[in-house]
């Protein structure tokens, strides 16, 4: 019984909730990697029309999951919200912006009465696909990185720097993140256009920038994992509530958390082979791989952040200011009303499952787009 379980097991339950969404998400924001790939590999108008309605067909899927994810985390950890929404600012601001502009751009790109223009909305979608996915990746860097605020004795939230989370995009390990999930988008976008997609000529184009993406990524991906497993991580004493800095801290949560570190090895692996099924075997059935991958590998970062007593919000200014699930949590009654609900998510990601299956049901081709009397 859910209101037989203690305070503490209720604000790890919550972590991998939270956990979950954010991994939901990343793996969502293929849509934002696709409207930035609009140029590259739709070289037609028609083209263009294919990959933004098959994105179109998606992009609410992400649009939702990023405010649940919110809505979540507000909840459950409402001192996390508050210290991040209330000191930075600048940086969520952003984010927010060129979600709006995506969604403006979904609704009016083909609309009769569309004073600005076609083009105009496809550079929203790509500022959007570009500013979205990396100023993201730049802000879960600062789980591991820090952040510059400090807490008083009443938690109320006072930043150090006048950019209010921009300065963020100064840390070369958060933006090596951010680029991860820029490309990771890319890649995933790719995998997603092969799977619904019936065109020669944006299959050939899709397999070529499948290849050029990959590299990157994997290039971000990599330095951004040897320098977490390197560095020094914010822990705290679960009895004294201290926060010390540990040597190799998020080294020795993997290793002290072996299913952990096999969800992350098993997430590589299926990412990777993802791509190599599009690249060289069966096209189209790769984003199953890679997008299952996604989630594995972002739910197993979010966990070596915020478990085994862990600060997955450390203040960089004030090393006792940093939040962890025990101090930044809701009360046990509201975790415990709110683990009541979250019941439903199983009933929820299986709609979202049969929905897509539904909507992906056959291939968006040319006939389609001439045919069609709904159009992103």
């Amino acid at each position: 019984m859910i209101a037989a379980i203690s305070y503490s097991l209720l604000q790890e339950y919550w972590w991998a909730i939270i956990s979950l969404l954010g991994a939901l998400l990343v793996f969502l924001m293929f849509v934002q990697g696709g409207q930035s790939l609009l140029y590259t590999i739709g070289k037609t108008e028609l083209q263009r029309t294919m990959l933004v309605n098959t994105l179109g067909r998606k992009w609410e899927f992400t649009f939702t999951t990023l405010v649940t994810f919110g809505g979540a985390f507000f909840a459950s950890f409402p001192l996390f919200y508050a210290t991040s929404f209330g000191g930075a600012y600048w940086v969520w601001i952003a984010i927010l912006f060129s979600f709006i502009i995506q969604a403006v751009s979904y609704e009016y790109r083909t609309k009769p009465a569309n004073f600005l223009g076609t083009k105009v909305y496809e550079a929203f979608l790509f500022t959007n696909g570009l500013l979205g996915t990396i100023l993201i990746g730049i802000a879960v860097g600062t789980f591991f990185n820090g952040a510059q605020f400090s807490l008083n004795e009443y938690n109320q939230v006072t930043w150090q720097t006048g950019a209010r989370g921009l300065e963020a995009a100064l840390n070369v390990h958060n933006v090596s993140l951010g680029l991860a999930v820029f490309f990771l988008t890319r890649v995933l976008a790719l995998l997603y256009f092969n799977n619904s997609i019936d065109d020669e000529e944006i299959s050939v184009r899709t397999k070529k920038h499948l290849l050029i993406n990959t590299i990157p990524f994997l290039i971000f991906f990599l330095f951004f994992v040897v320098v977490l497993l390197l560095k020094n991580g914010f822990g705290y004493n679960p009895d004294t509530m201290e926060v010390t800095l540990e040597k190799y801290k998020y080294l020795h949560n993997l290793i002290e958390m072996p299913a952990v570190l096999i969800l992350f090895l098993l997430g590589t692996l299926l990412v990777l082979f993802g791509i190599f099924n599009d690249l060289f075997r069966n096209p189209g059935k790769g984003i199953w791989f890679s997008g299952i991958g996604t989630v594995l590998v972002v739910l197993s970062l979010f966990f070596i952040a915020g478990y085994n007593n862990t600060c997955y919000y450390p203040s960089a200014f004030d090393l006792q200011s940093s939040l962890n699930i025990r101090n930044s949590s809701s009360s046990e009654f509201t975790l415990t009303v709110m683990s009541w609900v979250s019941l439903l998510v199983p009933f929820v990601i299986a709609y979202i499952w049969y929905a897509w299956k539904s909507i992906n049901n056959k291939k968006i081709d040319k006939d389609e787009m001439d045919s069609a009397s709904h159009k992103y």
